[in-house]
């Protein structure tokens, strides 16, 4: 089997995928891209046995046929390959991939493709599109948010909530939550659903953030999204995801609204001096300023802060994970963002002051004993 490819090409395919590769893999064969040859069209599939990502391409080729290339080599040489065709010589009967550039030959020994898993099939699928871009966005205003607690698997992925005008993300560990809804997807049915943290972060890169269509296929036990050739499949996650909507208050009267920016900033550098196991950063609202304090009694360290702010509502002393807010300011669009509170025991909502066009973020997090 013979084919020619450009390598730059290939190269810029491959690297879509190639996250999907384990390096300390059970099964040897895990660690190949699969080369399939069908009328000068080229599907390389990469896959962990969880989750399966797949790219297709132009190539020259006068035959058709499967290959196993082992993933690290192949990458390494087109890394440091200048742009220019390359000619894939194939040995049916010993596996062995002759690769010829303009000034060089190398050798690889390839594997059986027989042995190559096979992936789902998309059977008994409910199918829908959504924008790319606002995938994207779904996955980076909710992915930070998902538990890594492995005893508790419902949480270490995206919650899919489908209604009929809607599609909202949700996200939390406990600690956090996240909830983002689009109100431009037009899902067949209500359902729901979690996708796993891993194939999310591989789709977060090989999607293009523009107005181009994505879609999105599900069944009872995976998840298919492809989009211009190239497509992902998974494995959902097997678990009831907890009632996020008994978790929001409904009654948070108190409202902190200052500069995303400068609390950000401000954020920052106070933590430097909090405990680093706790993060915590207390927040001492009255009026229209805000101090922001944090302390590590075991090496004496302390900083402190003073901000102006808009607030209604009584004083309040209220201490939270620094590394959480900061984190969940980098998820909210606008130059404002307006915290709301109740008790210094009750979890605060985040919300940006600018809404985007067919979307909603509400941020919930939960608040810190304060070292009195």
């Amino acid at each position: 089997m013979k084919f020619i490819v450009s390598s730059s090409t290939l190269l810029k395919q491959l690297q879509q995928i190639s996250g999907v590769i384990n390096s300390n893999t059970v099964l040897p064969i895990l660690e190949d891209f699969l080369f399939l040859i069908d009328k000068n069209e080229l599907t390389v599939v990469a896959t962990d046995l969880e989750t399966v990502m797949k790219v297709k391409l132009e190539v020259e080729a006068k035959e058709n046929g499967r290959i196993c290339i082992p993933a690290k080599i192949l990458m390494d040489s087109l890394k440091n390959l200048p742009d220019q065709p390359l000619t894939f010589n194939v040995d049916m009967n010993t596996y062995a991939v002759e690769i010829t550039s303009d000034n060089g030959k190398y050798k690889v020994m390839g594997e059986n493709p027989e042995n190559f898993p096979k992936e789902p099939t998309a059977d008994d699928t409910t199918s829908f599109t959504l924008v790319s871009s606002a995938l994207v966005t779904a996955i980076n205003k909710t992915l930070f948010a998902v538990s890594n607690d492995d005893l508790r698997p419902a949480m270490t992925g995206v919650y899919f909530e489908l209604a009929n005008k809607s599609l909202t993300f949700v996200a939390t560990d406990a600690h956090r939550l996240v909830k983002y809804v689009r109100t431009d997807a037009n899902c067949p049915q209500a359902d729901n659903f979690i996708v796993p943290k891993k194939p999310l972060n591989l789709l977060k890169s090989a999607l293009p953030d523009n107005e181009s269509e994505v879609k999105i296929s599900y069944s009872q036990n995976h998840f298919f999204v492809s989009h211009d050739g190239a497509q992902m499949i998974c494995r959902l996650i097997d678990a009831r995801f907890p009632d996020y909507k008994v978790v929001i208050p409904k009654d948070n009267p108190y409202r902190l609204t200052m500069t995303k920016t400068d609390f950000q900033n401000a954020l920052k550098r106070v933590s430097v001096f909090s405990n680093k196991s706790t993060n915590q950063v207390a927040l001492n609202i009255s009026g229209s300023e805000l101090q922001l304090s944090a302390q590590d009694v075991d090496f004496s360290f302390e900083g402190n802060e003073r901000m102006s702010c808009q607030y209604t509502g009584d004083d309040m002393q209220i201490a939270f994970n620094a590394k959480f807010l900061i984190e969940m300011l980098n998820a909210a669009e606008g130059d404002e963002i307006s915290i709301e509170l109740s008790t210094p025991t009750k979890a605060g909502i985040l919300k940006p002051s600018d809404k985007g066009d067919n979307e909603d973020l509400l941020m919930l997090v939960m608040p810190l004993m304060l070292n009195n």
